[in-house]
């Protein structure tokens, strides 16, 4: 009938599912329907669905089962924009298969493993549920960019209204070469600071009725890139300081200006705290500050701190599901940038898995269709391990 909302995906098939929220242009913090899908496909599986809307940000909460253990699987259905369009040998929000291989913004980060999920619950249900516990999801709509009103606030609204979760798989594409040769036990942290030196505006002409910001910020960034912060952990890589702006603003070539900045971020592993490495920057800034003069003022943003969930028996569960799966045993690491674990983290013990991430962010995003039935096979096998 004209004006009916079209039938939600089969619910066994992680390609319709992946294909139905690939052609939602759900770009942060706009939704264009992406949750309403998952809703309604889980709605057909007897999970109960909670909306929860936070500012401008759509999160959906879906749950299978009031008993424990709950198993959650975290994901996020906003995508990155698709950029030039140009790029694209497909529509990014068509959701084109050709060769074997779907195309489309999302299809690797993360449509396609919330897919991939949705028909592993799907396809165990099919013999008749027996859970000892629950399955729970939690999607989230801004996780590609401050990740404000997502995870973080999906997570005290559980906690305030007594939804605990037990274990939590994050569906990030976390696979290198082959789906499953990768699982994330833990992440760096990462920590922004901006550098403000200030001077005294004047003359090139008369440089010493002037303060210079910038060789006083040279200085210290020189000081600063060459930090050797540690060599490593038993599961981490080393931490990293890596510039990313030096900004001065001045359009005049004859005046000295007042102020230079510079941007600095922080990758850092669990030999460090956030406290730690602001008191060592700190230190440094006043340091050149005592040899050069002039002002130095730090600014911080701290996106998460590192974590590890310790090999143990939740990651052994996740490594047999796929060498079920797959024959071969993945690789554990902490390698990569930030994902919505560092706040789930506190609540449980989490791991990521998920599909090949090579394509991700870029044009002409997509997976293969073996891999897509390759991850839903592993998280099904998972399940099942889990709730044995």
């Amino acid at each position: 009938m004209r004006g009916m909302p079209p039938a939600p995906p089969a619910p066994t098939d992680p390609v319709a599912i992946a294909q139905a929220l690939i052609r939602c242009r759900s770009v942060t913090p706009a939704d264009a329907g992406a949750l309403a899908i998952v809703e309604a496909v889980l709605s057909s599986l007897g999970f109960s669905c909670q909306r929860l809307k936070f500012d401008d940000v759509e999160n959906l909460y879906a749950r299978l089962g009031t008993a424990g253990p709950n198993f959650c699987f975290a994901g996020h259905s906003d995508v990155v924009p698709p950029g030039d369009l140009g790029l694209w040998r497909f529509d990014p929000f068509a959701g084109e298969v050709a060769n074997g291989v779907l195309h489309g913004r999302g299809a690797a980060d993360m449509k396609g493993g919330i897919a991939a999920f949705i028909a592993a619950v799907a396809r165990k249900r099919e013999p008749g549920w027996t859970s000892k516990g629950s399955i729970s999801l939690i999607i989230t709509g801004d996780e590609e960019a401050a990740a404000v009103n997502g995870t973080a606030k999906v997570l005290e609204w559980m906690k305030a209204h007594g939804e605990a979760i037990d274990h939590c798989l994050v569906g990030e594409p976390t696979s290198v070469v082959k789906t499953g040769d990768t699982i994330k036990i833990g992440r760096r942290g990462s920590m922004t600071a901006r550098l403000s030196v200030k001077g005294t505006q004047g003359h090139v002409a008369y440089p010493k009725r002037a303060v210079n910001p910038i060789p006083i910020l040279a200085e210290l960034v020189s000081r600063l890139s060459a930090l050797t912060l540690d060599d490593g952990t038993a599961h981490f890589e080393a931490s990293t300081l890596v510039f990313t702006t030096i900004d001065v603003g001045n359009p005049a070539n004859n005046v000295i200006p007042a102020e230079a900045r510079a941007t600095l971020n922080i990758r850092f592993n669990d030999r460090h705290t956030p406290e730690g490495l602001q008191r060592l920057l700190e230190e440094i800034a006043a340091s050149v500050g005592r040899d050069m003069g002039g002002m130095i003022v730090l600014d911080y943003q701290l996106s998460g701190v590192a974590f590890l969930t310790e090999p143990g028996p939740f990651t052994t569960l996740l490594s047999d599901a796929v060498a079920e799966v797959t024959g071969r045993r993945p690789e554990f690491s902490t390698t990569g940038g930030t994902s919505d674990a560092r706040f789930i983290r506190n609540y449980c013990p989490v791991a990521e898995l998920g599909l090949v991430g090579v394509t991700m962010h870029k044009a002409d995003e997509c997976v293969t269709l073996d891999d897509l039935e390759t991850l839903t096979r592993i998280y099904e096998a998972a399940l099942k391990r889990y709730f044995a």
